[in-house]
């Protein structure tokens, strides 16, 4: 049984449930202890964020919103970088890898912003108001073609993926559950909002003023049977009767497992948090807590067996050398009309952007209704070379170098203690022989102490080596 100490139980959690584990962090969720660090990130609603993101962030310097997802992008983007609420982060992109909804196909950034948004506002609520809120919103209804579901010609596109992707996983429903559940999401629409009125705008891709619609004409009234019960149903009806089945609580909770703590849970691990979060009502943060709690998630089996994915390995560095407070100050008063020091100031997340984007995750263009891929598939020839070049952009950029390298290293230091500063703040534990490894590699850069001269490219050579370990790839 591995035994670990306050501070690197909270250190995991920031890991898992976070965005990394700074030492400011690690420090400020820590105070008395582990399981303060539990409430602290639990309860974050009552932490001031330092930058409102609005719709500004979507406009050109014209003050119009195009339908070019890249600025919606750089605000989901931003926001990771900078919030105060690392646990709502983290699960909102456990939730848009749930609800995978991509831009490529709803081709309208400030539409799929509203999604995020929704994802982000419910994502530690209730299950059931998650369910219900996501799979009104008008780029979901795109998405799985649900604008598309009238009476007398049911489109079961929607209601096949609410079971086999949002509830109950593959084979926990029959083709008749879908035809009839298919039938009481008739109707479920969207339109253009118009002064006090939506107008609807069926086949045409959402906008940003596009508002849930119920087209009454168009929905099914007669009598459904889902699951064995039987009534006139509408979408709202079958969405309590999915999330009253036991099966949503286990397959919910599997996949939070699985995402957070390791592969492969056995079933009795699975069947008491399940339990929990059933008799929660499904409350997520409920669900959460007892997973957070239980030792089980500290154990060896846990503890830095899960690989990280492109977000995880690319938001922490910039966070945890200060980066993200510095863009906080920057975007906190940003409007679109800054010009060239708006497009500036969203430098850092469109790098960002570009290098998850490179290893295989680029937010808001999931590659299909599953999701992305998880642990061994984002290693590969490819995707390591872009994660050894994340070290170029951060270290060896000359913009961002000014803040990174300060934050490991300084003039005057030995090859030991940058390297020891290097491993401290990026939060990493090597081998005795890596750790030399990487003490030589600085000696051979810097010499005996570093100088103004050798700091920053002994820094940048020292973490270019580090991204390439198996022990950073991680958490």
């Amino acid at each position: 049984m591995i035994q670990l100490s306050d501070e690197q139980r909270v250190a995991h959690l920031l890991r898992r449930f976070g965005l990394g584990a700074s030492e400011a962090e690690i420090d400020f969720y820590g105070a008395g202890g582990w399981k303060n660090a539990v409430d602290r990130l639990l309860n974050f609603e009552g932490r001031d964020e330092p930058v409102i993101y609005t719709d500004e962030f979507l406009k050109d310097q014209n003050g119009n919103m195009p339908p070019n997802p890249a600025p919606a992008q750089a605000m989901c983007y931003a926001w990771l970088l900078t919030t105060n609420r690392p646990l709502q982060a983290k699960m909102t992109l456990f939730w848009h890898d749930h609800f995978a909804t991509s831009s490529e196909k709803v081709a309208n950034g400030p539409a799929m912003a509203h999604h995020w948004e929704t994802l982000k506002e419910h994502s530690v609520g209730k299950f059931s108001d998650l369910l219900l809120s996501i799979s009104q919103d008008p780029s979901m209804l795109y998405w799985l073609d649900n604008i598309e579901n009238v009476k007398g010609r049911p489109n079961e596109n929607f209601a096949r993926e609410i079971m086999e992707l949002f509830t109950l996983g593959e084979g926990n429903y029959s083709e008749k559950d879908i035809q009839e559940a298919a039938r009481a999401f008739t109707g479920w629409s969207y339109g253009f909002e118009v002064g006090r009125f939506v107008r609807p705008n069926r086949g045409q891709v959402p906008r940003q003023n596009s508002k849930y619609l119920f087209d009454r004409p168009n929905h099914d009234t007669d009598s459904k049977t889902v699951f064995g019960k039987t009534g006139s149903f509408s979408g709202e009806d079958v969405i309590e009767i999915l999330c009253a089945l036991p099966r949503t609580s286990t397959y919910i909770t599997e996949k939070i497992w699985k995402w957070f703590v390791y592969p492969n849970p056995s079933k009795a691990v699975i069947e008491k948090h399940a339990k929990v979060f059933s008799e929660s009502g499904l409350q997520i943060k409920a669900l959460l807590r007892s997973i957070m709690l239980d030792e089980e998630t500290y154990s060896e089996r846990a503890i830095r067996k899960i690989v990280k994915n492109p977000v995880d390995f690319c938001v922490p560095p910039i966070r945890q050398v200060g980066l993200g407070a510095i863009l906080s100050g920057q975007l906190k008063d940003y409007t679109a009309q800054d010009g060239q020091a708006g497009r500036v100031r969203l430098a850092v997340p469109a790098a960002v952007r570009r290098s998850t984007a490179a290893m295989g995750m680029e937010l808001l263009t999931p590659p299909d209704v599953s999701g992305w891929p998880s642990m061994d598939q984002w290693i590969s020839t490819s995707t390591m070379i872009e994660r050894i070049k994340w070290a170029d952009q951060v270290f060896g950029n000359q913009l961002l170098a000014r803040v990174a390298v300060p934050a490991v290293g300084q003039v005057g230091q030995s090859p030991t203690q940058i390297v020891d500063g290097i491993l401290s703040v990026l939060d990493v534990k090597l081998p005795t022989e890596k750790r030399q490894q990487l003490i030589d590699a600085a000696a051979a850069e810097i010499g005996r102490v570093a100088t103004l001269r050798t700091l920053a490219p002994g820094v940048a050579k020292v973490v270019r080596l580090l991204f390439s370990t198996p022990e950073y790839q991680f958490m």
